[in-house]
């Protein structure tokens, strides 16, 4: 069978819809714009069917435009695996990982993890993508994310298609102002959590099922609860707690500079403890990189690593 496009004319396909006219397009390929015209036109032709509507003010794509587009993605994607597939094979010593976390995850374990990984291997160039649970799932699933480590609930729709492997658990502590007056208490009694003012995340928030399932499953109702604030990141809500503005559960891993620096307060609540597994991701369909596989082989040894360099800090 006869393949009626290119590997160049779907390059230049994707980089007119993601720059948004051919001028640019052109401009980020370093080709003149006639070439870029040209290409399109002569795809059009092969496969008989117009891509773009022609409109001076904007690039539309038709719908067979949108249809080319979505396999343009994937062919292109697929190359790119290919490419960092047979520069693995050289030795462990380079290559590229595309790495995806969610997002407390991401912005507090994953770098000191990463530069860990690095010290091992400095010449391994590395990417980290920080999304919510669901998106990175999504994204190891599609092969745009080579290995994941998340902390909330994976989509049952990629449950069978993803191989997870649990690694580590996470707790979640109940922080508070250290100018807060329940400090005073060694520990706090279940049905005093009734009496605090809360700081959470969103309901979207993963992090939030956890918290609020492991409440109700310790007999505690989570709809007394006096919410005094929703925010949407944990950094908005630590501030938020420093400033006596209410309590709040937050990943240990998250809090472990404010703690050293008494910033924060960890309270310990009586016959409650927190905790949410963490789990690596990937896709079994995919190829693995011998630096995927290291690093997936390696996680559990720098989490553990990291752990000891935070509990001697």
């Amino acid at each position: 069978m006869e393949i009626p496009f290119t590997l160049e004319q779907l390059q230049i396909l994707k980089a007119i819809t993601s720059e948004g006219s051919f001028r640019k397009a052109a401009v980020s390929l370093f080709l003149s714009q006639p070439a870029v015209s040209l290409q399109i036109r002569n795809l059009e032709k092969h496969i008989d069917i117009v891509i773009f509507e022609r409109n001076k003010k904007k690039v539309i794509l038709t719908d067979g435009g949108i249809l080319l587009l979505k396999y343009a993605n994937r062919i292109l994607a697929l190359c790119e695996e290919a490419y960092r597939a047979l520069k693995s094979l050289k030795t462990l010593q380079s290559g590229s990982l595309i790495i995806g976390a969610s997002q407390t995850i991401g912005t507090y374990l994953m770098p000191r993890i990463i530069g860990l990984f690095k010290q091992r291997y400095p010449n391994v160039s590395i990417q980290l993508q920080v999304h919510s649970t669901r998106k990175i799932c999504w994204a190891v699933s599609n092969g745009l994310v080579d290995i994941a480590i998340v902390g909330g609930e994976i989509p049952f729709e990629l449950v069978s298609i993803l191989k997870i492997t649990p690694y580590a658990e996470d707790e979640l502590a109940l922080v508070m102002a250290p100018t807060h007056p329940f400090v005073l208490f060694k520990t706090i009694k279940k049905e005093d959590l009734y009496k605090l003012r809360f700081i959470t995340l969103n309901n979207e928030s993963t992090i939030r099922r956890v918290i609020e399932k492991t409440l109700n499953n310790s007999g505690i109702d989570v709809n007394r609860l006096k919410i005094e604030m929703e925010l949407n990141s944990v950094e908005a809500i630590k501030n938020a707690v420093q400033s006596g503005l209410g309590v709040s559960f937050i990943s240990i891993s998250a809090i472990v500079k404010e703690v050293e620096f008494d910033l924060l307060h960890i309270a310990k609540v009586e016959n409650i403890l927190i905790k949410r597994v963490l789990s690596v991701i990937i896709n079994p369909n995919k190829y693995q990189s011998k630096v995927s596989e290291s690093f997936c082989d390696d996680v559990l040894k720098l989490f553990l690593s990291l752990s000891e360099l935070q509990a001697s800090e």
